[in-house]
């Protein structure tokens, strides 16, 4: 029986259908196909038996929320010093506003969490959401409604789950024993960690608030309190229970691997957006996901406060959220003997690289062949773990996550027997398709490669431009595998093009060897059409021995 890991639903009264959705009944986990990826591109890809029972257990970004409706939506796209980006919460007086101090919140004794300090700060979270419609791209779909948790951190500033204000049009918060539900305002989101930041602009909502304290990483067993808003009635929630274990986790809603927390206590649609506390009044957490299968029971998941924190800092920093950075690289495990020797290899540790990503900053720095033995000074093991605490190994992934766009990283490698260091700068994986109006409807598209431009076959990616730059047609067609076309207006995305570098913050719209007179190939050096892309994360990897990072 294929399991399902699902972003926690919000309590949803509305079917797509505009039929009401019973207060008591729960909602239903979509299937893959119905995910934001939308089923148009589960259509497109091709599949192995193993890719789809992955897919089976593990939905891409569900759309929990909205119980039974039929389609996605959109993806909502997303340099320090190694010792100034892993500073803690506190060290920034301008975050000191937006998220207490940890060294003020050392208490010694358990709290009471029937303290009305703690459940006072957790506020019950209406939304109001319009999904467009990939079928029909010049229509919007049947909004529906959902409810959510959220809680303060200060700064007059709500923090909630990314899944629960998506698509919003409206969203509504209402405190514990009050009767008025104030307006809010999504500041940002973060696709990947599933995170996003409210803010409420009355001040009648803010009188006698006091934010809820972040608290350390907890411990295997260590008791846990998730408190919420979830089906089975209208006021607060609370459920008890225990970590259960502290690994790198697929985020269902952002298709993104990120350190999470797998707690025992009962997690419903509506929890999503609340805070785990652990003995003493901390919040350790956010609640936003479950397992969900006949032959298990009890597995939820909760956002790590150093991953809230991480994006929090981002959001401070920049403005906005900018994501979590990645290599850009696809590795293999060496944990085979043979394998080892035949690279050379002196010990036990490393990751050999199958692939660098063009697109990546590595790409030019790493070398496939190349295998990485160790990150900023942590040595990296043949499975791809590093050592996490006393006893305790985690995959190197995480220690990628906790840098920032644009800091840089030291990687030990050994290239053709020999070891040395390469600098590279981190940033975060390319999303190719830029949001716009002329290319709107397309934003789902994604680790599709271009066969054909305006009907001719393409050789790589300088004869693409080449036809892109001389095209007179006022379409262009791009034909993409497994049959699926794109069309643009030729003048109206050219016209766009400045504006969108600008919003993205691209400074050139091609590399300098693009702008090069182009020289042709011969037709039998055309690559093959069976060429895949990058992965899109670690879930659609066929082969347990790969990762990507």
């Amino acid at each position: 029986m294929a399991a399902v890991l699902s972003p926690l639903p919000c309590s949803s009264r509305a079917l797509s259908l505009g039929s009401s959705l019973p207060r008591a009944t729960p909602s239903f986990c979509i299937s893959h196909g119905h995910s934001r990826r939308s089923g148009r591109q589960a259509v497109r890809r091709r599949s192995s038996a193993r890719e789809i029972e992955e897919k089976k257990r593990f939905l891409g970004r569900g759309k929990g929320e909205r119980s039974c409706h039929p389609h996605g939506g959109g993806r909502g796209e997303s340099g320090r010093s190694r010792s100034s980006a892993l500073r803690s919460p506190g060290s920034n007086k301008k975050d000191r506003d937006l998220v207490s101090d940890l060294k003020e919140q050392q208490v010694n004794d358990v709290v009471d969490l029937r303290d009305s300090t703690f459940l006072d700060a957790v506020v019950k979270v209406y939304c109001t959401h319009i999904a467009a419609d990939y079928s029909l791209p010049w229509q919007k779909q049947r909004h529906y409604t959902s409810t959510g948790s959220a809680f303060m951190i200060g700064n007059k500033t709500l923090l909630t789950n990314a899944h629960c204000v998506e698509h919003d049009t409206q969203v509504k918060v209402k405190k514990r024993g009050d009767d008025t539900k104030y307006v809010a305002k999504v500041l940002t989101t973060g696709v990947e960690c599933d995170i996003a930041l409210l803010s409420v602009d009355s001040e009648e909502f803010w009188k006698g608030a006091k934010p809820l304290r972040f608290g350390p990483l907890p411990f295997l067993q260590d008791a846990v309190t998730v408190v919420g808003y979830p089906l089975g009635g209208d006021t607060i929630s609370v459920t008890k229970g225990v970590v259960s274990r502290i690994e790198v986790t697929p985020y269902a809603h952002g298709a993104y691997d990120l350190l999470g927390i797998q707690i025992d206590a009962a997690l419903n649609p509506g929890n999503s957006g609340g805070p785990a506390f652990n003995d003493k009044g901390e919040c350790i957490g956010v609640a936003f996901q479950v397992y969900r299968s006949e032959e298990v029971e009890n597995i939820g998941y909760v956002i790590p406060s150093s991953v809230v924190m991480h994006f929090v800092h981002d959001y401070r920093r920049n403005g906005k959220y900018t994501g979590f950075p990645s290599l850009g690289v696809l590795l293999q495990k060496l944990e085979n003997p043979a394998l080892r020797t035949c690279l050379k290899l002196p010990s036990h540790e490393g990751v050999l690289v199958r692939r660098v990503e063009p697109t990546s900053p590595a790409h030019g720095i790493l070398k496939e062949g190349d295998v990485i033995v160790s990150f900023d000074g942590v040595k990296v093991g043949c499975e791809g773990t590093v050592r996490f605490r006393s006893s305790e190994r985690i995959a190197f992934r995480c220690l990628i996550s906790k840098k920032f766009s644009g800091d840089s990283a030291e990687l030990g490698i050994i290239r053709d027997g020999s070891y040395m260091k390469v600098q590279t700068i981190l940033q975060p994986r390319v999303h190719l398709v830029l949001a716009n109006e002329v290319n709107d409807g397309y934003e789902d598209l994604e680790n599709q490669q271009i066969l054909k431009f305006n009907g001719t076959r393409i050789k790589n990616i300088g004869h693409l431009a080449h036809l892109i730059d001389t095209c007179k047609e006022k379409y262009l067609l791009f034909e993409f595998e497994e049959n699926f076309l794109a069309v643009l207006d030729r003048e109206r995305a050219f016209a766009a093009s400045p504006s969108i570098l600008r919003n993205y913050g691209i400074p050139s719209e091609r590399s300098a060897d693009l702008r090069e007179p182009y020289v042709d190939i011969e037709d039998n050096q055309l690559p093959s059409e069976e060429i895949g892309g990058s992965p899109v994360s670690n879930l659609e990897l066929e082969f347990e021995g790969l990762i990507w990072a």
